[in-house]
């Protein structure tokens, strides 16, 4: 019996072939579908880029942040203000929006790093606060009560209804398979490495000579750019903003945990279960209002409980699969 070392197997190929498919007929979505589902996939492309991120964050680098919103909103209005007060064309304002959410996050980082586990999470969620009640003030974005975008610089995006909704899906799509094309090639990487040890035990990466902080510094900075992109994507998205909504944290870190928490942490697939799967339980159970929201509560908490690694996790172990592999594995020959 020969074993080899390996890094792709029977059912990687096969979910790279899938996935592969899959993205080409998503491209094709404004052809044969609907605007609501072009609006709804993107929408689903945006949760999955933000848990992708903050599995990042979280799973692998130990940062526990619940403060994400703050990039979130840094960067749809950042697309704001180049678009209303400069005149640009906003498509243009969303690389700029995540390159200034990247250098902003080098300062932050250098402030919420001085503190530890529960502390550096409340930590992350007043920085957001503080840019929330900043924003709110700017009375030439609004200020509280928020500010729309004007018919004309909407059109700069695309004369057309059609291609302006095309655009802008086009672009969730991009940021969502790009957040795991990233995260993908992040882990498996260098950094990747790095990161990956730091998950399984800081002390012991300590000992292997990984700079700590500066991985975690470049995660953080890494991650807080692309989610200034999809704030700004957010932006045009909804062509109107206000400071509760760019910086909810409801909206763009609660629900990012959830997914997180019920697809797997710690694992690439598990953004993407966890994002299936809170999309199916918003369709079917929405309507329940209030007692929806205790549904996904109790959800997260049994999930916790009898399966703290998730659905991808439990299903990952118990048959051994990896679908998106970073690292090698002995596979046994016969």
């Amino acid at each position: 019996m020969n074993d080899t070392i390996s890094r792709f197997s029977r059912a990687a190929y096969i979910a790279m072939v899938a996935f592969a498919l899959i993205v080409a007929a998503l491209v094709a979505a404004p052809w044969w579908g609907s605007v609501a589902t072009e609006r709804l996939i993107g929408e689903f492309m945006v949760y999955l880029a933000l848990a992708t991120l903050w599995n990042l964050l979280a799973g692998y680098a130990g940062l526990v942040s619940v403060g994400q919103q703050a990039f979130v909103g840094f960067g749809a209005y950042v697309v704001f203000s180049l678009a209303l007060l400069a005149g640009w064309n906003p498509l243009f304002a969303v690389p700029v929006a995540g390159l200034t959410c990247a250098l902003l996050a080098i300062p932050v980082a250098r402030l919420v790093f001085r503190l530890q586990g529960a502390y550096f999470a409340i930590g992350t969620w007043v920085v957001a606060e503080v840019f929330r009640l900043v924003f709110a003030q700017v009375s030439a974005l609004g200020g509280g009560s928020g500010k729309s975008m004007p018919a004309g610089v909407v059109k700069l995006i695309a004369e057309s209804k059609f291609w302006r909704e095309a655009t802008i899906y086009w672009l969730a799509l991009a940021l969502g398979v790009g957040a795991l094309a990233i995260a993908y090639g992040l882990l498996r990487s260098r950094l990747g490495l790095a990161l990956t040890a730091i998950r399984d035990s800081e002390t012991a990466s300590v000992s292997l000579g990984i700079r700590i902080e500066r991985v975690k510094l470049a995660v953080y900075v890494l991650v807080a750019g692309f989610t200034g992109m999809i704030g700004a994507l957010f932006a045009l998205q909804k062509i109107r903003i206000s400071p509760d909504a760019a910086f909810s944290v409801n909206d763009w870190t609660a629900i990012v945990i959830f997914i997180v928490v019920i697809g797997g942490i710690g694992a690439l697939e598990g953004p993407i279960v966890g994002a299936i799967v809170y999309f199916l339980l918003r369709e079917f159970l929405a309507d329940l209002g209030s007692i929806y929201l205790l549904i996904l509560g109790a959800l997260g908490i049994v999930m916790m409980l009898a399966a703290p690694k998730g659905v991808w996790g439990f299903v990952a172990g118990r048959y051994g699969l990896s679908l998106f592999p970073t690292g090698y594995r002995v596979q046994s020959g016969r």
